[in-house]
């Protein structure tokens, strides 16, 4: 027979108060600050040739001012890129690894196990 699953209380209660009251910190700041309108792009102009001008920081070409770290931020773009597709293919298995019999469920190794104690009983 099963038993009902029980939430664990002992030692929660203080995370859980701490949480909160980090939320409703966090909650009155963002509800209380002051932000002005979007005011967009005025005017007619190529935002893209903007990015492009201030990337390689020719000043005085872009039809709208920008900041002069677009190279940077396109760096750690690259560089974060590279690291997700780094982190996706070492999280990855390998067919017949003993890691991929064994998140199976076990389904593998019982095949095999079974099939081992028919062949062997000759």
């Amino acid at each position: 027979m099963t038993t009902r699953p029980r939430i664990a209380t002992e030692g929660n209660w203080l995370a859980g108060l701490a949480a909160g009251a980090l939320f409703a910190v966090m909650a009155a700041v963002f509800l209380g600050a002051d932000l002005p309108n979007p005011v967009g792009f005025p005017g007619e102009g190529s935002i893209t040739a903007s990015i492009g001008y201030a990337m390689f920081n020719i000043d005085n070409m872009g039809a709208y001012p920008s900041e002069q770290f677009l190279v940077a931020f396109e760096i750690i773009d690259i560089v974060l890129v590279a690291a997700l597709v780094g982190a996706v293919m070492l999280a990855r298995r390998e067919e017949g690894s003993v890691t991929g019999a064994l998140t199976d469920g076990g389904q593998t190794i019982r095949r095999s196990l079974r099939d081992d104690d028919e062949g062997g009983d000759d």
